[in-house]
């Protein structure tokens, strides 16, 4: 098994990274632990291996679309982007002919920029190519699923406490160079616990669900909430550099029409184990 080491950039400590790990076969929990860090592919999003767990989704204060605070239990490991998906690995399905869509970058450049300007459908595009060209299954995090990474063991608004403080992500009020200007680029910011970068700001992040007024009706075990009725709306999560803080607190849910893209909107993957 061969090994390389990646400089994320220079604020970011070198780490090392699996590429193609071993076939994860019939128990994929038993061959990957938790927050190993690997890729299926040169070209692949960073991955980082998440362990199963129970967690509080929502919130009791704030607005009635946090609604009700209510216990999730997620019994499946999975793998999560350590990263929003870039520009260079939405190329890379651009150069395969599988992508078909250009996102515009807003002139902020795309070394080391998360992706924009991309609809719950392109998204899935590329998901589904992902999935055809790794033989892995690849799809958008469910929103309990995203909440569940983002809060990575922490009960406060943010994962790193209450307080927005200064320069620990990039949004409108967070202090960073980069806050009510631009995207910063990827991993500017100190992970979380679970290893993973930019949930909090940066850029919206689509997910699987459709929107719901609130949690009343939310599942307990991690699956999204698909209505087989038409989705007029789909889930966004984790605020954007354009917004203030409390859009990018761990509860706060937020919705766009699918077809609607934006220089605020970008995306996540997340792999089946």
């Amino acid at each position: 098994m061969k090994h390389i080491i990646i400089k994320l950039i220079a604020s970011i400590s070198l780490q090392v990274c699996v590429i193609n790990p071993p076939a994860l076969g019939a128990n994929p929990g038993s061959t990957l632990k938790s927050k190993q860090i690997f890729k299926d592919c040169r070209l692949c999003p960073e991955l980082v291996a998440i362990k199963p767990g129970t967690f509080i989704m929502g919130s009791n204060e704030g607005p009635k679309t946090h609604y009700p605070a209510h216990r999730v239990s997620i019994d499946y490991p999975f793998a999560i982007g350590r990263f929003e998906v870039t520009f260079k690995e939405w190329n890379y399905c651009v150069e395969k002919k599988a992508c078909r869509h250009r996102p515009d970058d807003h002139k902020w450049g795309q070394i080391k920029r998360p992706v924009i300007n991309i609809t719950w459908d392109q998204a899935n595009i590329y998901l589904k190519w992902l999935s055809n060209h790794t033989k892995y299954k690849y799809r958008l995090p469910s929103e309990s699923e995203w909440e569940y990474v983002n809060r990575a063991g922490s009960i406060t608004r943010f994962w790193w406490g209450d307080s927005v403080g200064s320069n620990n992500a990039n949004c409108k009020d967070c202090k960073s160079i980069w806050s009510g200007k631009s995207t910063a680029p990827i991993g500017s910011f100190k992970s979380n616990s679970f290893s993973v970068f930019d949930t909090t700001g940066n850029v919206f992040e689509w997910v699987q669900d459709c929107w719901q007024k609130d949690h009343s009706l939310a599942h307990a075990d991690g699956r999204p909430r698909i209505p087989t009725k038409k989705c007029d709306f789909r889930v966004i999560r984790g605020g954007s550099f354009y917004y203030f803080s409390k859009v990018s607190q761990s509860a706060y849910r937020a919705k766009n029409p699918p077809n609607i893209k934006s220089y605020w909107l970008g995306f996540r993957v997340l792999r089946e184990m």
